[in-house]
C-alpha cells in the first residue's frame, strides 16, 4: 500500500489520494524498480533489477522496440522520448514516478470522462475509472492513443474560442457525440449537457 506522505508530496493534486491508491493497486507495482516489458502483447521475462542503474539498463535496452513500463505506476517509458539515452533515472525514483504517472493517468481519466460526456454523476465514475485503467494498461481508448493524445483539460468552457474546432476534432476521434462540443452555450446550463449526452447516446443519434 502506498505511503500517505508519498501520495501527498508527489501525486498529481487533481487526483484524490484514494484514487491514486486505487490506480497504483490496479495498474502499478509495489516495487519502484519493477520493469515490465511486453512485445506483441506477450510478456518478455527480464531479470528483476536490484538497483536503479540495473532498472534503467533494462529500460534503455528495450525502449523503442517493445512496450516498457516502469516503477510504482508502471509508467510507459519512452513516451515523448526520441532517443533511449534521453530516458532519465527519475523513472525509477518513487516520487518522480508517482508524479509523472499520476499526472498522465489524470489526463487519461479526463480523456475517458470526455468521451462519456463529462457526466457529473458519481455513479458513473467507477465505469470511467475502470475504462481509464484499461486505457492505461493498453495505451488506447476508443482508437485514441491516450499517452500521446492532447489533454482535453479540466474546464473546456474556459477556452471558448479555440475549443470549437479543436475539441470537435478530438471528440470525433474519441467517438463521442458532437453536440456537447458544438453547443457551448448549452454547456453553461448546469446539468443539461450531461443529460443531453446520455439521451443522444441511448438513442444512438448524433
Amino acid at each position: 500500500m502506498l505511503d500517505a506522505a508519498l501520495i501527498k508530496e508527489c501525486a498529481d493534486p487533481s487526483l484524490k489520494p484514494a484514487i491514486v491508491e486505487q490506480f497504483v493497486a490496479a495498474a502499478g507495482s509495489d516495487d519502484p524498480l519493477t520493469v515490465t516489458v511486453k512485445s506483441g502483447g506477450r510478456l518478455i521475462l527480464v531479470p528483476q533489477p536490484r538497483t536503479a542503474d540495473e532498472a534503467m539498463a533494462i529500460v534503455r535496452q528495450y525502449a523503442g522496440q517493445a512496450v516498457v513500463r516502469v516503477g510504482l505506476t508502471q509508467f510507459p517509458a519512452g513516451v515523448g522520448v526520441k532517443e533511449a539515452t534521453d530516458l532519465k533515472p527519475d523513472l525509477v525514483d518513487p516520487c518522480q514516478n508517482l508524479r509523472k504517472g499520476t499526472a498522465m493517468f489524470a489526463k487519461v481519466l479526463r480523456i475517458v470522462a470526455k468521451w462519456y460526456g463529462n457526466p457529473k454523476s458519481k455513479d458513473v465514475f467507477p465505469q470511467i475509472f475502470e475504462d481509464a485503467i484499461y486505457a492505461w494498461k493498453t495505451g488506447e481508448f476508443e482508437g485514441v492513443s491516450v499517452f500521446q493524445a492532447e489533454d482535453p483539460g479540466e474546464s473546456p468552457t474556459n477556452r471558448e474560442e479555440p475549443r470549437a474546432d479543436k475539441s470537435e476534432a478530438d471528440t470525433v476521434a474519441a467517438g463521442a457525440p458532437l453536440q456537447t462540443e458544438a453547443e457551448p452555450s448549452g454547456e453553461n446550463k448546469i446539468g443539461t449537457a450531461g443529460i443531453r449526452v446520455d439521451l443522444s447516446r441511448i438513442g444512438g443519434q448524433q
